[in-house]
């Protein structure tokens, strides 16, 4: 695993962690101004769901990854509900992504647009990552940048887009509401038929679909090769190059899956 802050002065808000049989890597979404709803923060609501979710794919095996994931989100929604507005649009939210093995079967789960690769032992890695705010966000790409940064219409935008958050024909994130789960992607295979797994935050998977400076075998080589903090290095580069604001990076890598 390697993860890395956005900046050195901000704290890291991915969160990923592993037990023997699982994996789990979170993606804490803020918006400006959550502190005023959430006095917890991002980087809390990331690691208090990435830390359930751990918790119960351990404790709970048969129970399926949406249904463990929405009580993970019912259970830290109570944690905060008596303190702050959790259902306020902007109170902190969070991409997911899971792997579990169990009796020679690999099951994965993606919520929102970080990414789970699979690494077939005959054929090219499988990607697993879910679009529908990509595709949203691009119908708003235009205006926002047509707009200056902080106006009032430039926020009416915002505002606009985030009406889509956990709405039907909408983008799907884990926030204050455990139905989001069952918006999930998932999907399971034979643990034989893969030599590995890779979780990727969306700040991590872009160096090949922000920057085009690598395709998913590429990044699968390098990832056996050199670890994922090389990747996290390069994508740190290409950021510095092309003048784009870091994001939070994260990559779990995954082997040896018949193992389990």
């Amino acid at each position: 695993m390697a993860s890395a802050a956005a900046r050195a002065d901000r704290a890291n808000e991915d969160f990923t962690g592993a037990v023997p049989t699982a994996a789990v890597l979170i993606d804490g979404a803020g918006i400006p101004g959550a502190e005023a709803v959430c006095r917890h923060g991002v980087a809390w609501y990331a690691s208090r769901l990435g830390g359930t979710l751990l918790g119960l794919l351990s404790l709970v095996p048969d129970r399926g990854l949406p249904a463990l994931l929405a009580e993970a989100i019912d259970r830290v929604t109570d944690a905060h509900r008596d303190t702050c507005d959790v259902a306020d649009p902007i109170s902190p939210s969070a991409t997911v992504a899971m792997l579990r093995v169990a009796d020679g079967v690999v099951e994965h789960l993606v919520l929102g647009d970080s990414s789970v690769m699979l690494d077939r032992a005959d054929g090219p890695p499988l990607i697993r990552s879910d679009p529908r705010e990509v595709v949203i966000r691009r119908a708003y790409q235009s205006e926002l940048e047509a707009t200056a940064e902080g106006s009032d219409a430039y926020h009416r935008i915002l505002r606009e887009l985030r009406a889509n958050r956990n709405q039907p024909g909408g983008f799907w994130l884990a926030k204050d509401d455990p139905r989001a789960a069952d918006e999930a992607l998932t999907g399971r295979c034979p643990a034989a038929e893969l030599a590995g797994a890779v979780l990727l935050s969306n700040g991590a998977s872009r160096l090949v679909d922000r920057f085009h400076l690598a395709d998913w075998p590429a990044v699968m080589a390098l990832l056996t090769a050199s670890g994922p903090a090389e990747i996290i290095r390069r994508v740190r580069q290409a950021e510095a190059r092309h003048a784009v604001p870091a994001d939070d990076a994260t990559i779990a890598h995954c082997t040896d899956l018949t193992a389990s």
